[in-house]
């Protein structure tokens, strides 16, 4: 075994700039590719001596390295003297850990509880614990019954047959999927959050065979993933996350009669090479998102629950300020993440439970504007969320969560819900739950489901339809019911002020629920980086419901995490009343700087509780080729007259769409077609299947004008509505007529009219 002497890390100050990183680059790219000269240039010191110091960390790992770990003994007896002893570090976790980790943990009655009034959530645990030790398989992201071999190939990605080298993780290209496949299925094996499971089992069952898998599992990973060596340390916030499973995993197994203090030695050494491998290599620049957050909650899971390694003091406190600080800069003022990713704000929500939890449960103090930051970002979640209590997708979904202490599904936020029920004591979270969760029990044990029960459950109060300009939704919805019909328009910027790297290329498209069911969706995110056709695909703006021209995306995909601009939105009005919705917004992403400028302008008008009318207006001079794109969840939608489509959800209700233009118009119904791409969703990471998208194009000069209805119809009639459209002076399509109500509507320049 060789030695390892590191150089003093510069470190950058706590907010990360706002120009030049890369979005999900887990290191510079290998292979002497290195960064742009351009890029180099855009640099500020600080960044340039960051990148520099860890660079030269890298060279001297690669020149030195370290075959296996250090014995623990040793390790310990250096950093931690108090835990250097196999019964030191045996009592350690018995009695000391426990009183800084999660409530849950040290509650013996929560698991009672579980077993009495939530035995479906507790058998479902248990059946994925048994799979997982029996017949070494696994469901991951959107994959399941993965099997990695037996025993398990930490650095093999089975889907696509592909097993990165045993080299220095610096000389891993973890985008490349001619080398490593993909790395996210790889990277979720070994987050270890499933040995996690495995000591639920065992809390929950007494069985020594969960508990017994679990250690196992870590031994035979850390036999094959010496320190700073394989994909499984390509990434910062791979590293914290298995960090933090091993957090869970020594607290659950704590009171295991055969349970070892030498292997508690062992794994305590081993979290501490976690901890300050991702202290040294802080996604400041790479990835200043959720990996920096991600990264930064690692650190302060160790440093409050290792507070006996004399690092502690430093990683608590360097992930403490990352988080004050990025909240401010990753969170808009109505509580939107800035990733404008569904996704990727419920794992910022996670993150920031988890920081507050520990926080709390250790005596230390968090400036009051984070548990106001996060009650507004679940705010965000209730007000986006469909009626039928999932979360839509909104731009890129990796299918992975912080600590799934439950199984859920992709838009499954019923877990975050009811903790922060519990954690705010808002009865409308406890609405959004639909019930107690385990999550609560595991993280507030039965303290937390006592807050939960006396808290009630009533719908949020105020206007069922909201606007958030800062975030960049609106929500055009008829009432908070389980049966309601709802429309999410998107009005907000490509992804963060970065690179866009998990923003779509979606503005001003919408998603639609009717009865209660979604109807229109976004197509949701298939892969990042293994089928560059299909990523490019699922983000570009005709797999989204809202226009496009020429066929042109609204911007250009740089790369599988990047786009070569960034139009934006621009919000002219917006106003809501009982009776109804109306919202007028705009962008220039189809204009790039020629003599012809091109605007598309989108109003949104509901009148509740009955229809919505889409008026899309493109401004111009010139000839274009124009495609208004409908993208359905998997249901039964036929072609009718006068370019009326019909949809049908699984219930029975129907959705009549009908558009009305003076310019003639071409309708086309695709579904699972692979040339060109088109009628596709991707319900959850690796996952696509067929699904209905109907377009209509046409071919005009600008300026254009296009009303589209979209009537939700209770009785599923087979024959559309009677409808014609109003004419204003100059010949401009300004409205609708419903022949057999005489009900008109119109929405001109000015004013909306709605006369009966």
């Amino acid at each position: 075994m060789k030695s390892q002497s590191q150089p003093k890390p510069v470190e950058p100050p706590a907010a990360a700039p706002a120009m030049g990183a890369s979005i999900d680059a887990p290191a510079p790219k290998a292979r002497g590719k290195g960064l742009p000269l351009a890029r180099i240039r855009e640099m500020s010191l600080t960044e340039m001596a960051y990148r520099g110091q860890q660079e030269a960390t890298k060279l001297i790992e690669r020149i030195a390295p370290i075959d296996s770990y250090p014995d623990p003994r040793a390790l310990l007896e250096d950093r931690a003297p108090a835990l250097a002893s196999a019964d030191a570090a045996l009592q350690w976790l018995r009695q000391t850990a426990p009183q800084r980790f999660f409530a849950g943990v040290r509650d013996r009655a929560a698991l009672d509880i579980l077993h009495d009034r939530l035995p479906d959530d507790c058998a479902d645990l248990i059946a994925s614990a048994t799979d997982a030790i029996a017949l070494r398989r696994f469901d991951l992201l959107g994959y399941r019954m993965l099997s990695f071999g037996d025993p398990i190939d930490w650095h093999l990605d089975p889907v696509w047959t592909r097993q990165s080298p045993l080299v220095h993780w610096s000389q891993i290209d973890a985008l490349d999927p001619a080398v490593v496949g993909d790395s996210k299925i790889v990277w979720e094996l070994n987050r270890h959050q499933w040995v996690v499971g495995l000591a639920q089992a065992w809390t929950l069952t007494g069985d020594e065979r969960y508990a017994e898998a679990a250690i196992d599992a870590i031994d035979r990973w850390l036999e094959a993933n010496p320190p700073s060596v394989g994909i499984n340390w390509a990434s910062s916030l791979e590293v914290s996350y298995r960090l933090m499973s091993w957090c869970w995993t020594l607290l659950l197994l704590r009171d295991l009669p055969t349970l070892s203090g030498a292997w508690v030695m062992k794994v305590l050494a081993a979290a501490s090479l976690h901890a300050a491998h991702v202290k040294r290599y802080l996604s400041y620049y790479f990835s200043p998102n959720t990996h920096l957050t991600g990264e930064a909650l690692g650190l302060f899971y160790a440093g409050v629950l290792l507070r006996e390694f004399q690092d502690a003091p430093r990683w608590r406190d360097l992930g403490s300020q990352i988080l004050v600080t990025e909240s401010s800069r990753q969170i808009s003022a109505d509580g939107v993440h800035f990733e404008q990713s569904t996704c990727y704000h419920r794992y910022t929500v996670e993150i920031y439970m988890h920081y507050l939890l520990l926080a709390q449960q250790n005596g230390i103090a968090v400036p009051p504007a984070i548990a106001d930051c996060l009650r507004q970002m679940v705010d965000f979640l209730v007000v986006v969320r469909q009626p039928d209590g999932s979360i839509p997708a909104i731009g890129d979904a990796d299918g992975g969560t912080l600590l799934p202490l439950a199984r859920r599904g992709a838009g499954d936020c019923r877990g975050v819900f009811a903790t922060a029920a519990a954690m705010f004591e808002r009865p409308d979270f406890a609405w959004a739950a639909r019930g107690i969760t385990p999550e609560v029990l595991w993280l507030l044990g039965t303290r937390g489901l006592q807050t939960f029960d006396a808290v009630g459950s009533t719908a949020p109060g105020g206007p069922a339809s909201r606007v958030l300009p800062g975030g960049g939704y609106a929500v055009l919805r008829s009432q908070w019911q389980s049966d309601a019909h709802q429309m999410i328009v998107d009005i907000g910027p490509l992804g963060c002020p970065v690179s866009s790297g998990h923003g779509h290329a979606d503005l001003l498209s919408i998603q639609c629920s009717i009865f209660g069911e979604p109807c229109l969706v976004d197509a949701g995110n298939y892969c990042y980086t293994t089928e560059a056709e299909w990523r490019d695909f699922f983000r570009s703006t005709a797999a989204h419901n809202t226009l496009t021209v020429d066929g042109q995306s609204q911007s250009e995909p740089s790369g599988p995490f990047g786009w070569r601009r960034r139009p934006r939105v621009r919000l002219r009005e917006w106003h809501s009343t009982s009776e109804l919705d109306f919202l007028d917004a705009e962008h220039d992403a189809f204009w790039t700087g020629g003599s012809d400028p091109i605007v598309h302008r989108r109003r949104v008008l509901f009148v509740k509780p009955r229809y919505w009318i889409v008026v899309d207006d493109l401004s111009g001079t010139s000839r274009h080729t124009v495609n208004l794109t409908f993208q359905f969840a998997p249901m039964q939608v036929t072609l009718g007259p006068n370019r009326w489509a019909r949809a049908e959800t699984p219930a029975g209700r129907v959705l009549w769409i009908g558009p009305f233009t003076s310019a003639a118009m071409r309708m086309t119904l695709k579904s699972g077609e692979l040339h060109p791409i088109r009628g596709w969703i991707a319900p959850d990471y690796g996952q696509r299947v067929p699904a209905p998208t109907l377009s209509y194009s046409a071919t005009a000069t600008l300026p254009w004008r296009v009303l589209t209805l979209l009537l939700p119809d209770a009785q599923g009639l087979s024959s559309p509505p009677a409808v014609r459209l109003i004419y204003d002076a100059q010949g401009l399509p300004v409205g609708l007529l419903f022949e057999r109500t005489g009900e008109s509507v119109r929405v001109d320049q000015r004013a909306v009219m709605v006369e009966r």
